[in-house]
């Protein structure tokens, strides 16, 4: 598939971003480009997305459709056609619309679309969801791409939002953009400048070769340290078959057994591993798994979770009597920086109880973490680090650590954990698993498919993208054969896994280990912003005026209580993130935690705060100068609501950062907020689902703001995303068990914004979710 983006955004800002869309000299090369010289000349930069998808829908009769569709993003605004514009110059779109600030993106994971499976995203308006529409990629990673792209393109229809007038003139217009207002990063940006990035193949490669497996370099790379210390101490205690065994040595109370894990480095991007490890057929299987080669999907729950049957004949492991046979579920995201995980548990299934003549077996729980890694300035070489988890029993695995026992070697946790090494050795066989296909950077002055302003302005741009691709499908239904002799209709897929290469690496890791350079920022950090106006006299803060349903803590031992840990668990940008990528320990929290409640709710509630019982209604919250209300919308039976409540003892101050995001746009919230996650106690599955990476609220789930009075409310919708729906249902089957810490903080992307800070923390101590009090509406 190929794809192209377009946006303004800041220099700085955009040398990252040009980091994720480029690999090795292809990269360097688009850095050169927005020189000193092009910003300081007041042009502006302008990038191009475009590529092949499929476009699902139902049409005007009750028939579901996939029809493939090159997609064209320049700026905000959309298109969709037949056939590659490229190659067909004066096509017609059969499909226009501009991305508008209320649109939202969810990634729908796989799904099996005429025989075939595709990674399925969802585009729908919060205030409207009779507004949605739907496309399909070949790969999880082109979903992510698009994702940023369809981010890109709502930032740049915000940046339009902002320059006066009325809001749908400013919608409707092309002309060029005065760069001046308060996104000082919009300024530098180049004018008239436009780069096209092809990337992956054409429609013939996808349907003529949709038995292969995807190739070329992918996602972003994420570092191997989070943004939260974890407590994990990982020591390498062997090599085998060039992959490194460790044995997670720290105390853990809440292991029955055992961690290990095995890492290697493969020569392949993450998308091609990921379909790798995901793919059942036999026939790959048997070249590189060992164990869990015979497999058969179960059932597939939705897009983002499965369970997998399987069997093994133990003449090629272990001296057993009868053959084995096993059923485990399979659940994997794929993270903002470009993480795939991969969570596989032993399951239960009345659908294939166990077969005759063969024993059942439990397998050991495990996870897959695969992440890319930077390929050195000047190669093409895509590189990933894959690291399987396991916990097994203490037994035996002393022995065969201190002894090297051979009969560990005949056992099921031995032969998982030379998965990864037949995976290593099985993509180093195939060359064409790895082989990064051709994409060309295009730099002009001109693009020979750019949209000349006239053309914006004779034609109706009214609709919003979502509206467009979800409108009537009668247009769909006029497939020709002359028009599209070789995409008809009525295409069969079959085992889609097809050829894409990504974009490319960022340009350093986005987390560091805790250096002695990186302490030396702490005090930076710690006491040293300028949100607050400190010309004035500090307001008095008595927590006992603001109970809360949830009680706070007495101890680290207490349990079903809050506490309010400080910023030390936690990493985020230094002072100099910009040039070295250096990321600090966190300070004390810049607002104080009020109080926490901990509701059961019928439907999810918006805007509590202005409930009557609120606290932030009560006389002592009126008195407040600023109050930040977080309302987590938990997904379950009952629906839960945990409201946490901020509040600083000075007035925010209007020209900061944290003043832009609570009086800002809801677009530049959605790109700001950020939520780092730790689980501090908890089983060690439940803390890999979780993970420690940044996350930006407002990318991933649905998130509605309510600036009123001396507050700001957050409604944050984590059942807008299925993937979030999973991460919390997992998280509540162990919530009476773990210690998770949350950190929020606005997202610092202009020098000017570093270092970061903690807005405010929150640790959630063992919950009970009979304790939450029923709240009416």
């Amino acid at each position: 598939m190929e794809t192209t983006t377009a946006v303004t955004v800041a220099a700085a800002a955009m040398h990252k971003k040009a980091g994720s869309v480029g690999s090795g000299s292809d990269r360097s090369s688009m850095e050169r480009e927005g020189s000193e010289s092009d910003r300081e000349g007041g042009k502006r930069e302008v990038f191009v997305f475009f590529g092949w998808v499929y476009h699902l829908g139902v049409n005007s009769i009750g028939h579901e459709y996939c029809h493939l569709r090159f997609l064209f993003i320049r700026g905000k605004y959309v298109e969709m056609y037949k056939r590659d514009p490229h190659e067909s110059p004066g096509i017609q779109p059969i499909r226009r619309g501009v991305v508008g600030l209320s649109l939202m993106v969810e990634d729908l994971g796989r799904r099996k679309v005429n025989h075939g499976d595709l990674y399925v995203l969802r585009f729908y308006s919060r205030l409207d969801e009779t507004k949605k529409g739907e496309i399909a990629c070949a790969t999880a990673g082109e979903v992510q791409k698009w994702m940023e792209a369809f981010d890109l393109a709502k930032q740049q229809a915000e940046y339009e939002l902002s320059r006066g007038g009325s809001a749908r003139n400013k919608l409707s217009m092309e002309t060029e953009i005065t760069l001046e207002g308060h996104r000082h990063r919009v300024r530098r940006y180049a004018n008239e400048l436009k780069k096209l990035i092809r990337i992956g193949q054409g429609p013939e490669m996808l349907l003529s070769k949709s038995s292969s497996l995807g190739i070329g370099a992918g996602g972003n790379i994420g570092g191997d340290v989070g943004d939260a210390i974890e407590a994990n101490e990982w020591k390498c205690i062997r090599t085998m078959n060039g992959i490194r065994i460790f044995e997670d040595v720290a105390e853990s109370k809440m292991r029955k057994g055992v961690l290990v894990k095995s890492v290697g480095v493969v020569d392949a991007c993450a998308d091609t591993v990921f379909e790798v490890l995901l793919n059942l057929e036999r026939q790959r299987r048997y070249e590189w798994d060992p164990f869990t080669s015979d497999l058969e999907l179960v059932e597939s729950y939705d897009g983002h979770y499965d369970v997998v049957y399987g069997t093994y004949d133990p003449k090629y492991l272990t001296r057993w009597q009868s053959k084995r046979d096993f059923v485990f579920s399979r659940q994997w995201f794929h993270a903002q920086d470009g993480t795939y995980t991969i969570l596989q548990l032993p399951v239960a299934d009345k659908k294939r109880p166990p077969k005759s003549g063969y024993r059942r077996t439990t397998l050991n729980p495990s996870t897959w973490e695969i992440r890319s890694i930077n390929a050195p300035m000047g190669t093409n070489i895509a590189k990933c680090l894959v690291t399987q988890t396991l916990e097994i029993y203490e037994v035996g695995w002393t022995r065969w650590k201190n002894n090297h026992c051979s009969k560990f070697e005949k056992t099921i946790p031995y032969a998982l954990m030379c998965q990864v090494s037949g995976l290593k050795e099985y993509i180093e066989a195939n060359p064409s698993l790895k082989v990064q296909s051709s994409m060309a950077v295009v730099q002009s002055k001109v693009s020979d498919v750019s949209i000349s302003n006239s053309e914006y302005e004779e034609k109706d741009v009214r609709d919003e993208f979502y509206d467009a691709i979800s409108a009537d499908s009668s247009s769909e239904e006029e497939e020709s054969d002359d028009e599209e002799p070789n995409h008809k209709a009525k295409v069969r897929l079959k085992n889609v896994s097809w050829a894409i290469a990504s974009l490319a690496l960022k340009k350093s890791s986005d987390g560091v280990v805790p250096s002695i350079e990186a302490l030396d920022h702490l005090d930076v950090v710690i006491g040293t912003n300028k949100d607050l106006d400190h010309n004035v006299t500090p307001a008095t803060i008595d927590p006992s005026n603001f109970p809360g349903s949830l009680r706070k803590g007495k101890d680290d031992s207490d349990t079903n209580c809050w506490a309010s840990p400080s910023g030390a668990g936690f990493m985020i940008r230094g002072k100099n993130y910009l040039k070295d990528n250096t990321k600090v320990i966190g300070g004390d929290p810049l607002l104080k935690l009020l109080a926490v409640d901990w509701l059961k709710v019928d439907e999810k509630i918006d805007r509590i705060a202005l409930h009557p019982n609120c606290l932030v209604q009560s006389e002592a919250g009126k008195k407040l100068p600023f109050i930040l209300v977080i309302n987590l919308q938990i997904p379950a039976r009952p629906n839960y609501s945990l409201v946490t409540y901020y509040a600083s003892d000075r007035p925010v101050k209007k020209d900061s950062l944290l003043g832009n995001f609570v009086d800002g746009s809801d677009a530049f919230r959605d790109s700001r907020f950020k939520l780092i996650p730790s689980i501090v106690e908890g089983y060690w599955m439940v803390k890999r689902a979780v993970g420690t990476k940044a996350c930006l609220l407002g990318k991933a789930v649905t998130c509605k703001y309510l600036r009123q009075d001396n507050f700001l409310e957050i409604d944050v919708d984590i059942g807008s995303s299925s993937v979030a729906r999973s991460v919390i249902g997992l998280v509540l089957g162990y919530v009476t068990s773990i210690v998770v810490d949350l950190a929020i903080l606005v997202e610092a992307k202009e020098e000017s914004e570093l270092p970061e800070y903690i807005l405010g923390t929150v640790r959630l101590n063992r919950l009970t979710p009979d304790s939450a009090l029923h709240f009416g509406a």
